[in-house]
């Protein structure tokens, strides 16, 4: 049977995370019965909404009736947050349908072969280019279950080499994670937080490429290190024994890499061109005050129009462009009803008046404990619901709205509460067993979940020391605009 294209959220994902999120809405519900009303007196400051801290008082409990809060989901949308909630939910699926496009056309991995034919004399420059550019397809694209289906091509690629199965996994979905989480301009997670933060999309942008950089740098030395071992000493690898056997299986998957289309390669030209113009109107917004408030749609229009134009410069035939944009939209169509439940959290705590009061018991000994521990108890957080619900997207509606006005009373910045979300929410994807896009890809190799943590323990105790050190460059310099 054929992979379909773009993002899929499979069904136990789906079901699993719907069941998480109606729990938590009754939860909040029942919140607004046993929590006494409280409010903040909302100011301006430079142009955007505040709370100040020291204006606090209980208030009247306002008339909210059990039943609503089953129709909260609905009413989200009508709400002051509805707006936002619509726009980012149309730019996902501008950005998904256009990514799916050109999975369904090839043109993905059209690009990955460009590269292999470029660096293959050189083994290790091959293998540090193609990491980086999976890398930077997480970063910038956002891209992270689509490359599941590159996973076979690059296990192939890594017997070909002489490596094991892990190189493979190493260089394909665990580069892709690692971008994702390292987001230059991902529009599932940074573009849906800054926008709920009501940040530039580009702010902080140079701190996230040094934060790449660097996370690409850990990454690689701990990738082409194990793979120089295995040089060394085939036996080293910890899969040896299992990997023996699986080697003639993907004996030829990697032959489709080798051959060139020039169709492709201008189908990659053009949507390069629209790359450019996505990161010109991102570096340009906070320079122009009127493009920032519609910097993140023109993205995803932009996303778009390159992603179709592409598929139908590929070569592959119009049938399969709207093929893979008909895919990709349907994979994407169980996240309206998760996003929506998860925006519905806090209108239903906002509507019974109990969010200002749980702000003001938090705040407290969140403040006392000062800005930096502050910000690692919200990186901590969101790895803590990682766990539960693995949308990005979704999480971002669910915890930003409580996290934001959290960080505004302590003390910390809303960009660096932004910093510290998608680190929690992108460098555990890979950890947890009850992620569906590491189960699939151990699922196409023999390696076992319990090997796969005994090879990247390493690796995430690197990655969380030097995101927990960033955290608090961040807080030092307090980083902004806000």
């Amino acid at each position: 049977m054929e992979q379909k294209a773009g993002a899929q959220i499979g069904i136990r994902a789906f079901v699993q995370s719907v069941v998480i999120l109606f729990v938590l809405m009754m939860f909040a519900g029942i919140l607004t019965l046993v929590i006494p009303a409280g409010h903040y007196t909302r100011i301006e400051v430079d142009g955007r909404e505040s709370i100040d801290p020291a204006s606090f008082q209980f208030i009247e409990h306002p008339d909210y009736p059990v039943w609503r809060w089953f129709v909260a989901p609905i009413e989200v949308l009508g709400s002051e947050a509805g707006l936002t909630v619509i726009v980012i939910i149309v730019v996902l699926f501008f950005a998904g349908g256009a990514i799916a496009v050109m999975d369904k056309t090839g043109t993905l991995k059209a690009f990955i072969g460009r590269i292999v034919r470029r660096f293959q004399n050189n083994k290790y420059a091959l293998l540090w280019v193609v990491s980086f550019a999976f890398m930077f397809l997480g970063a910038t694209l956002g891209i992270f279950e689509t490359i599941v289906l590159l996973v076979p091509v690059m296990i192939a690629l890594a017997y070909s080499l002489g490596w094991d199965a892990l190189v493979g996994l190493g260089m394909s979905i665990l580069a892709t994670n690692m971008g994702f989480s390292a987001a230059i301009s991902n529009p599932y997670t940074l573009g849906v937080s800054q926008q709920l933060a009501g940040l530039p999309f580009a702010s902080g942008a140079w701190l996230h490429i040094i934060i790449f950089i660097t996370i690409y740098l850990i990454f690689m030395l701990f990738l082409s290190s194990y793979a120089r071992k295995i040089d060394k000493n085939p036996q080293a690898s910890i899969i040896h024994a299992e990997d023996s056997a699986e080697r003639a299986k993907y004996k030829d998957t990697d032959a489709s890499l080798i051959e060139e289309d020039p169709k492709q390669n201008r189908a990659m030209g053009f949507f390069g061109i629209f790359m450019l113009l996505i990161f010109a109107s991102m570096l340009s917004s906070p320079f122009i005050p009127a493009l920032s408030t519609y910097v993140l749609p023109i993205v995803g229009i932009l996303f778009l129009i390159g992603g179709l134009g592409a598929g139908f410069i590929s070569g592959a035939g119009g049938k399969k462009v709207w093929q893979g944009l008909t895919e990709g939209w349907q994979g994407l169509l169980p996240s309206i009803p998760l996003i929506l439940m998860a925006a519905s959290i806090r209108y239903i705590i906002d509507s019974g008046g109990a969010t200002d009061t749980i702000l003001h018991a938090a705040a407290e000994p969140v403040k006392q404990l000062g800005a930096f521990p502050a910000a690692v108890v919200i990186y901590v957080l969101a790895l803590g619901i990682e766990f539960f619900i693995a949308s990005g997207s979704a999480k971002a509606f669910l915890m930003m709205p409580i996290i934001l006005p959290l960080a505004d009373i302590i003390g910390v910045t809303r960009q660096t509460a932004v910093l510290a979300y998608i680190f929690g929410d992108g460098f555990s994807n890979l950890a947890y067993p009850t992620n569906p896009v590491l189960l699939i890809s151990l699922g196409l190799t023999v390696v076992s979940y319990p090997k796969w943590l005994r090879w990247t323990a390493k690796l995430w105790l690197w990655v969380v020391l030097a995101t927990i050190v960033f955290l608090g460059i961040a807080v030092a310099i307090k980083l902004g605009p806000f």
